[in-house]
């Protein structure tokens, strides 16, 4: 497809400036959202724990540091005051506690039984769980039960810096806040058991605690139901004796808890029939509430926090289903691929195989023209050496450069020049239709050179009157660079497989402007080429197929094509096709309510081209970013292994596809950089698509800078050779 530009005109400075000013613009919106969607993800990993979590537990100590009241003394330990406090419950109180909560199924179960037997207790909650599941902590605190701190990530605080203390206490806060509205003064060190077992290591953090406001809460009767010992002996170990208090430790998450759901139910009414209550711990000690409400900015903020996990939450949810569309549409398109481009080269290679009878009347050749005076010379003089009968007009499309003049000069037979003033490539090309003199009309671009046998190869397929367009096999010319060399790649494995694959579907979506061939009659019957779009040849196609014409592919119609050379020049190539390819599904959207033969497309092709060339390229990202989350998150092996699966699949149907063209296998070996950098700027061209498009915004033709790079054909024989490059251009 060759790219132009209609003439400005006299444009002011002021016009230019502002131009360049909304081109950062664009391209920062891509990207804005892939930096959010990371963002989102790194929260996600955050509060799932997957990010800073530490889960190493210290090995017990001496306690000659811990004063004796505390390891003699009861399950509450309160140094606020710079005073060492240790309080026992009285006789016939009992707390139950439930650490590492909320649970999704298993809190609202316990919630339940103590809702069933009018019985309190205190949940110590991680932020990490509340953040999540923050209706169940609101639900807690709306029943009457109390809310403890039990850190934010879980981790063992004797290993930690008070720095990493203060953000531990701080983000649980700020999702309890978030969650029910309050703050909570009770805190449960993660991996904490008696008081009696206060050590060395434990001791500091105690009081460090009490020094931020906090009260400690250990246990004095453990359930062990994380071991899962079955209900009754649930019910022995946290039956205390002789009737005294006690602070219960259960756990409401962390794995099956339906024991502990079990005994609970049994639990409660046989201590009741006994005398025992069940109250919060600031009940059943005579003392103030540990709650106190929030409000103001503290709240919004709780608030803020809490959505914003609710956010990353649902966000990844969305994105693991896009994953999982994108994995099928990626398994689904090779599969497709490597099995009907099989059953393409199977047909159109076979010694019987004819598309009608020969095709040996003479072709005009159309070559639009925008300043390509670098190229023009190799291109025309390409033609020169066709062994099918050909006239060659040159439409100059208002050149500035002097392109009409070097093909004037040539003096070559059959070669016409049509001069216009600048207008577009669809206006050139009708320009060159009306003044071509044979009813099959071959197709190219300025920038392009076209093998000897390529026109003749290009219309064998007009022997079947069905036919109304054949798409030739576009090739990269100038593949010596790295670059180039993704680029015919990106030609070999991607375009030209899928024409294979359509033209068995009966669906080819793009007559590649680069090689084309035409009935005169079917273009005349759509209109002509057409403006609407910036792709004017997916444009041009889809409307063949909705007049009932068959479009084919023709591989051995090579045609050797200058690619950009620079990511700048790329960039707009690629971001000009995908506009347009969206402006000419857009343009065509009613075709899947055509009828008949010529429906088929509608049915088949639209669907297809919207799934595999707007769509998937538009979720693969989704790719890359779940294989930089975990390689840095984890499960680093596994994510390492499922992406060399994709390369692998990748690199089997590159493989193939060169074998099919005929094409040495030696660019492949860039293929996995080809992966990491080159396939990451075709996604963000896309997503600026996509956002131009949303946004309703223009795109201009935009003028490739030619190289003049590609000046015959890599097989053309010797003598064509020297002809070609007697006079070297550019």
């Amino acid at each position: 497809m060759a790219t132009r530009t209609r003439r400005p005109g006299a444009a002011t400075g002021a016009a230019v400036g502002s131009r360049r000013r909304r081109l950062p613009m664009r391209l920062l919106l891509p990207v804005l959202f892939l930096a959010a969607l990371m963002a989102m993800l790194m929260l996600r990993g955050y509060v799932h724990s997957e990010i800073l979590a530490d889960h190493r537990v210290q090995t017990e100590s001496s306690a000659d540091q811990v004063p004796e009241e505390i390891v003699k003394g009861g399950p509450v330990i309160d140094t606020r005051t710079g005073r060492t406090t240790s309080l026992k419950l009285p006789d016939g109180h009992m707390v139950l506690t439930f650490d590492d909560g909320p649970d999704p199924t298993w809190t609202p179960k316990v919630l339940d039984v103590l809702k069933k037997h009018k019985a309190h207790a205190v949940f110590f909650v991680t932020g990490t769980m509340t953040s999540r599941y923050p209706d169940l902590v609101r639900r807690m605190v709306d029943e009457g039960h109390e809310i403890g701190l039990h850190t934010f990530n879980h981790p063992d605080l004797s290993l930690q810096s008070k720095e990493r203390i203060d953000w531990e206490l701080s983000q649980n806060q700020l999702a309890i806040t978030g969650a029910a509205g309050i703050r909570t003064s009770l805190f449960r060190p993660p991996y904490s058991s008696f008081a009696s077992s206060m050590d060395n290591n434990s001791w500091p953090v105690t009081q460090y605690i009490g020094t931020r406001g906090y009260i400690t809460v250990v246990t004095s009767v453990d359930s062990q139901d994380w071991r899962k010992p079955g209900a009754d002996r649930i019910i022995r170990n946290v039956t205390p004796k002789g009737g005294k208090g006690a602070v219960v430790l259960m756990h409401d998450s962390g794995g099956d808890r339906h024991q502990t759901v079990e005994a609970l139910d049994r639990f409660l009414p046989q201590m009741k029939a006994k005398g025992y209550a069940f109250d919060n711990l600031t009940e059943a000690l005579d003392a103030p509430s540990a709650h106190t409400r929030v409000a103001g900015v503290d709240l919004w903020k709780g608030k803020a926090w809490v959505f914003l996990v609710q956010a990353s939450d649902n966000i990844t949810a969305v994105l693991v289903v896009g994953l999982a569309i994108i994995g099928f549409l990626v398994i689904a398109r090779f599969g497709l691929m490597l099995l009907l481009s099989a059953l393409h080269a199977r047909r159109v290679r076979r010694r019987d195989f004819r598309w009608g009878p020969p095709i040996t009347e003479p072709v005009s050749v159309l070559v639009p023209a925008y300043n390509e005076a670098k190229c023009i010379e190799n291109t025309v003089r390409s033609l020169m050496q066709s062994d099918h009968p050909v006239e060659v007009i040159v439409i100059d499309d208002g050149s500035s450069d002097g392109t009409a003049r070097i093909v004037e000069n040539l003096n070559l037979p059959g070669v016409r020049v049509v001069r216009q003033l600048n207008a577009g490539k669809p206006a050139a090309l009708n320009r060159g239709v009306a003044n071509a003199r044979y009813d099959l009309v071959v197709m190219m671009d300025g920038d392009t050179v076209f093998e000897p046998s390529t026109v003749r190869e290009l219309v064998q397929p007009f022997g079947d009157p069905r036919v109304g367009a054949v798409a030739g096999n576009a090739k990269v010319g100038n593949k010596d660079t790295l670059i180039g060399a993704w680029q015919h790649i990106e030609y070999v494995m991607g375009f030209n497989l899928d024409r294979r694959m359509y033209d068995v579907l009966q669906c080819m979506p793009t007559i590649p402007g680069a090689v084309g061939a035409f009935r005169r009659s079917a273009l005349e019957r759509v209109g002509g080429m057409s403006d609407d779009t910036l792709a004017e040849d997916t444009d041009i196609t889809m409307a063949i197929h909705r007049d009932g014409w068959k479009v084919v592919y023709a591989e051995n119609a090579r045609a050797w094509t200058e690619a950009p050379e620079s990511v700048q020049q790329l960039w707009s190539q690629r971001y000009r096709w995908s506009y347009g390819t969206m402006q000419a599904i857009w343009k065509h959207r009613r075709a899947v309510f055509d009828r008949g033969p010529s429906g088929r497309f509608g049915r088949v092709g639209l669907p297809l081209v919207s799934l595999f060339m707007v769509l998937a390229p538009l979720l693969a990202p989704l790719i890359d970013v779940f294989l930089i989350y975990g390689l840095v998150f984890g499960p680093t092996g596994k994510t390492i292994l499922a992406w060399f699966g994709v390369l692998a699949i990748q690199l089997a149907c590159a493989t193939y596809a060169f074998i099919l063209d005929r094409e040495r296998l030696t660019p492949l070996i860039s293929l996995p950089l080809q992966q990491i950098l080159y396939r990451q700027l075709m996604y963000v061209v896309l997503l600026q698509s996509w956002i131009t498009a949303l946004t309703g915004g223009r795109l201009r033709w935009q003028k490739l800078r030619r190289m003049g790079g590609v000046s015959a054909p890599p097989n053309m024989p010797a003598q064509g050779r020297q002809v070609t490059e007697k006079r070297p251009v550019g």
